[in-house]
């Protein structure tokens, strides 16, 4: 904490940033232009020199917007280290709750210092430079089976969801402005509109924050995440659309038929920019094989570039980005080498880590400001309405995709995906755009209170929810040896089936043709579908072992084996299986059963049934050593060797086996009781004998030979 008090008084005194706006009342510092070294005080060119030789000096403004950058950065990391070190505290509180307090804490430090409003952080700054790299690492990182299984219910959710809660808040609180004529009535429907729009986004940053704190099912966790992703994109494009039509001087039939035309193409229009950037960084990670080090640099500047394309055309930046990083992860991954894909996990994790660290931080300190108005009929209705109107939209939304999932969204499913609306900096960033006119410090303050109310409140409740619910969780727990020969073995089989009947689908043969022969090194492309699924499955354990060697192509080192190698590897394997028979390890505690009952059954000779009608005949020979006897007598037993089988198969014209089969057993046992021998032979039942004058026949013989 001694940290970040320094660092907040440290950013106390620093003023402005790149990206950071201060308040409009703050005087700015005057700067005189550098001189060039002259002066003309009588029209005439004399040159500036120094009274004398300066020793130390302190130049501020050459470094302020990167000392200032640096300083904001290293309190976000502060600040999430210190969560993660502060007890039992993360598991009460969210990790973005924490880091908004921390954010009032330094702007409330800022406001006592200087008196006056602390910088709040551009839309521009967050729109171009913090929110890309939050949406990069979650589609690169995307769970692709799971997203497109659920793709149609995403879109469901995310297309007429976001237009049902648009409409619907927009609406309600035009209506809640009709009825307040004296507080509210200079609010049109188009503000009423274009608030409910930015009031609708879901934050994917605040629900990932969340949810992945609390580890909940797949399905759960893709559908929320999926639809808070494409809900961004949209309530964009609707944002822009009635900020359109609000500078126009009026609104006919054809301007809102334009309107809807002007949604399609922005969405379309931006999934077509990724699609083509996504293919180019592809195609150009193929030739980086003699460039190792600068191959990750691809990812990201060719899905920067997608998003940076896609906002000078007004098209959709997020879906650009999106599909730029889902269309390259493939073709990227199997032509960079394994250290390569490792530094691109890492540097996206750090970077969208720092963006979300800095994004909450500057929620917290944005909320101490000097322009703030207060409505209590707009302010609790826009709460309530929030809440109604997204339960609402996801139980009828629900209720009818239900009838063509497989895989029904359950009640307790649909409970935690509306509740779990959290709004964040995508609405505070867009409400801060908004042309201005005498409501809008009543929007800011009513988004400001949404935020805290849904980040703090709903955050923080929605944990004990899942857990009061029984909400089905994620397996944390390692998968068992047969579970993963289980799932290894369904992977394998259905990648066989495939090549096998030759049918992929149609993308993924097109897929296969096509793409994957034009946008892959030759020496990389699988020829079979198994091949394909080793290599992933080769790559998921790399990633999950940060230690493993790199792979090496064993088709550049081998070469046929010489016959002493061969000789020398079979007596290995002969020494080996000869030491693995005889092991002394028992298998089970003798002293765990009961005495008498351990030694009926061990004294009782076994006896194989026949099997196969009469082909075979089986001898069992059962061997005791006189040290065995002595262990069963006494009232303290010694723990004694078990008793291990030997199997002797052998083909012989004698019409007993014990001829053949006894010497070897001596031989193996040592020495021999003639007791035994006779008892031996009385056990043998007159079926188990071979008629003289038969063909030989195969027998076979099990030996019980004492371990020590």
């Amino acid at each position: 904490m001694a940290a970040l008090w320094t660092l907040s008084l440290l950013l106390s005194v620093c003023l402005g940033c790149l990206g950071l706006t201060p308040p409009a009342d703050f005087p700015q510092p005057h700067i005189q232009p550098p001189s060039l070294g002259f002066n003309s005080s009588d029209g005439g060119l004399s040159v500036d020199l120094p009274m004398a030789l300066r020793v130390f000096s302190v130049d501020y403004h050459h470094v302020q917007a990167p000392f200032e950058i640096v300083l904001w950065i290293m309190l976000a990391s502060l600040a999430k280290l210190g969560f993660h070190w502060s007890g039992r505290v993360p598991a009460v509180v969210p990790e973005s709750c924490l880091l908004i307090m921390v954010g009032l804490l330094v702007g409330g430090v800022i406001y006592g210092v200087r008196h006056s409003a602390p910088p709040t952080l551009s839309a521009d700054a967050f729109f171009l430079f913090l929110l890309p790299p939050i949406v990069l690492d979650a589609g690169y990182f995307l769970p692709g089976r799971l997203f497109f299984e659920n793709l149609g219910t995403i879109l469901w959710y995310a297309v007429l969801g976001t237009l049902w809660n648009v409409l619907g808040i927009g609406l309600s609180l035009y209506g809640v402005c009709v009825l307040a004529q004296s507080s509210l009535g200079d609010v049109s429907l188009l503000h009423c509109l274009l608030f409910g729009s930015l009031i609708a986004a879901v934050d994917p940053v605040a629900v990932l924050s969340v949810f992945q704190e609390m580890h909940v099912n797949e399905q759960l966790h893709i559908l929320v995440f999926g639809e808070s992703l494409l809900n961004d994109a949209v309530t964009v494009v609707l944002y822009k659309l009635f900020e359109s039509f609000l500078r126009l001087p009026s609104v006919s039939g054809l301007d809102v038929l334009l309107g809807g035309c002007r949604v399609v193409v922005v969405g379309l229009g931006g999934l077509c920019v990724g699609l083509f950037f996504g293919l180019l960084a592809a195609l150009t990670s193929r030739f980086t094989s003699r460039a190792q080090v600068i191959a990750p640099l691809f990812v990201f500047l060719y899905s920067y570039l997608s998003y940076l394309t896609s906002e000078m055309l007004h098209l959709s930046g997020i879906m650009a980005i999106v599909t730029c990083a889902v269309t390259m992860k493939q073709y990227v991954e199997a032509n960079v080498s394994e250290r390569s894909n490792t530094s691109i996990q890492y540097f996206l994790k750090m970077w969208s880590s720092v963006s979300e660290t800095l994004i909450f931080i500057f929620l917290g300190v944005s909320t101490i400001q000097d322009v703030h108005m207060w409505s209590w009929p707009f302010v609790c209705s826009t709460l309530l309405l929030c809440l109604v109107w997204r339960a609402t939209g996801v139980l009828l939304l629900t209720a009818v995709v239900n009838k063509l999932r497989r895989n029904a969204v359950t009640f307790r499913d649909q409970f935690i995906i509306a509740y779990g609306g959290l709004r964040g900096a995508i609405c505070f960033s867009l409400v801060f755009l908004i042309d201005d006119f005498p409501k809008k410090r009543l929007f800011i303050t009513t988004t400001i209170v949404v935020i805290l109310f849904t980040v703090f409140v709903q955050g923080m409740t929605i944990k004990p929810l899942v857990e009061l619910l029984d909400v089905k969780r994620k397996k944390r727990a390692l998968p068992t040896v047969s579970e993963e020969i289980h799932s290894r073995l369904i992977d394998h089989l259905l990648a066989g089936i495939e090549d096998v009947v030759g049918y992929w689908g149609q993308f993924e043969q097109f897929n296969r043709k096509y793409l994957r022969r034009f946008l892959i090194r030759e020496d990389h492309q699988a020829r079979s579908s198994i091949l394909r699924v080793y290599q992933e499955l080769e790559r998921r354990e790399q990633r999950g072992d940060e230690e493993a060697p790199p792979i090496v192509d064993p088709r550049s080192h081998s070469r046929p084996l010489l016959p002493e190698e061969m000789d020398s590897i079979r007596r290995i394997l002969s020494r080996n299986l000869h030491n693995f028979n005889n092991k002394q390890t028992p298998a089970y505690s003798r002293h765990t059963l009961h005495q008498y009952a351990t030694t009926e059954k061990t004294r009782r000779p076994l006896h194989r049934h026949q099997s196969l009608g009469e082909r075979y005949s089986y001898n069992t020979i059962t061997h005791w050593s006189q040290r065995e006897d002595r262990e069963f007598d006494g009232s303290h037993r010694v723990r004694a060797g078990l008793s291990r089988s030997h199997t002797v198969c052998s083909i012989s014209p004698r019409p007993i086996l014990q001829d053949s089969s006894v010497p070897t057993a001596s031989a193996q046992t040592g020495q021999v009781d003639p007791k035994s021998s006779a008892a031996r032979e009385d056990r043998i039942s007159p079926q188990h004998q071979i008629p003289v004058g038969r063909t030989p026949k195969k027998h076979l013989s099990f030996v019980l030979e004492n371990e020590k």
